[in-house]
């Protein structure tokens, strides 16, 4: 890992502190940070910074306020695009061209706490991060000091490129820690760029419930390893159900891509636009499938491309429950219902509730409690350590059940 020379990096943090802009919001009076990214003067800075504003000052570091208009925003990624309402040619960054490394060193520019420019270092930590943020995170984490104030700031690389958007730390006082988060300028520009052009972000729409494959679920699907999405439920109509994808298939790529978890599809989904044609790589029942699908447009009332269940785990073959007919007790017409529950046995432990009902155990329709019986002396006689189960709640949320065979569990 090679350091940066004093005088280059003095030389590229002044030419980036020129086009970094304080982004002062009248409204509130919320301060953040944002860069110029076009000699007319775009701006750009995250959506928490202008969010509900109705007026925004952009200070440039030359230390003229001039103002700004929103010209579009996009909650999902925390991305907000803006232009200065002055016409005149600015000083400007250009994103960087290649993703940063973890250890490749990094420059921080922002206003933290109203200071003004301010310019900070460190390495990229890590990358990939999922904060909780929101449906698409994979932030970039920094060591380089970040504060109030530094929101929607540029984080450069070595060539004075920007690789990130400043976007949230984590810390137990308030302060800078040494753990920052970056919007990847990958994502940023994706975003901008429909901005810029809409005003708006549309984002490709599969059309499935999704949650992620662990280890118990793979070994009762009888994969390697625990990777891909587990499709939970193809809604009707949507483009994931026309090309026959349903319950139970495991997404493994996206155009050659492959997908390592749920929020990993939701993210190369969304990065396409409504009508990009993709290749989906799945496995169902053992056997790898293809399908070449035409994606939809995400439906505005957020909805999402994937919502992932990660509340349902492994079991144990002993499950705990008192099962009956679904059409005898009047749960369903189909499938098999929890009538009983041990408070204390593993079936309850899993989430597994009086009322829910079991669609399928092993990808076998089941009807009567002999059926589930069944399945799980044959998933134990193939030499399977889980099986898997779909169970519908009483609220008619579908998902996944992975029962350990393990004998000595429990």
């Amino acid at each position: 890992m090679s350091v940066p020379q004093t005088r280059t990096s003095a030389r590229y943090s002044r030419r980036a502190l020129a086009s970094v802009a304080t982004a002062a919001l009248i409204a509130g009076g919320a301060v953040g940070s944002g860069f110029i990214i076009s000699a007319d003067g775009y701006v750009v800075t995250n959506n928490h910074v202008v969010d509900h504003a109705k007026t925004v000052q952009v200070t440039l570091d030359d230390g003229r306020t001039l103002d700004a208009k929103v010209i579009g925003k996009d909650s999902k990624t925390d991305i907000a695009l803006l232009k200065i309402k002055d016409s005149g040619s600015y000083p400007y960054v250009q994103f960087g061209k290649a993703a940063p490394r973890v250890g490749d060193w990094v420059v921080a520019i922002g206003n933290p706490f109203g200071l003004g420019g301010t310019v900070t270092a460190g390495i990229v930590s890590a990358r990939g991060r999922d904060i909780g943020a929101g449906p698409y995170d994979d932030f970039l984490q920094i060591d380089a000091p970040i504060n109030k104030g530094n929101s929607g700031g540029p984080t450069f690389n070595v060539n004075g490129e920007v690789v990130g958007v400043n976007t949230a730390i984590a810390s137990p006082s308030g302060g800078s820690v040494g753990l920052a988060f970056a919007i990847p300028s990958e994502t940023v520009q994706a975003v901008v760029d429909q901005l810029k052009t809409d005003g708006k972000v549309a984002r490709g729409y599969l059309g499935v419930q999704v949650q992620p494959v662990t280890q118990d679920i793979a070994e009762g699907l009888g994969m390697a390893k625990p990777k891909g999405a587990l499709i939970d439920h193809a809604e009707d109509g949507t483009p994931a159900a026309k090309a026959g994808l349903k319950s139970g298939d495991v997404i493994e790529s996206v155009n050659g891509n492959p997908i390592n978890d749920a929020k990993e599809l939701s993210r190369k989904i969304a990065g396409l636009k409504p009508g990009a044609k993709v290749e989906i790589a799945y496995l169902r029942g053992g056997k790898s499938d293809n399908a070449t699908i035409t994606l939809g447009a995400l439906p505005t009332d957020g909805s999402k491309v994937a919502s992932s269940d990660t509340g349902m785990s492994g079991g144990q073959p002993r499950l705990g429950l008192g099962l009956a007919p679904a059409s005898e007790v009047g749960l369903s017409d189909s499938g098999v219902a929890v009538v009983q529950v041990d408070p204390d046995g593993p079936a309850a432990a899993k989430g597994i509730e009086q009322g829910d009902v079991i669609l399928d155990v092993a990808g076998k329709s089941v009807t009567r409690p002999s059926d589930v019986a069944e399945q799980i002396r044959t998933a134990e006689a193939s030499g399977r350590k889980a099986v898997l189960m779909r169970v519908k709640s009483s609220k008619g949320v579908t998902r996944f059940v992975a029962i350990s065979l393990t004998k000595n569990d429990g």
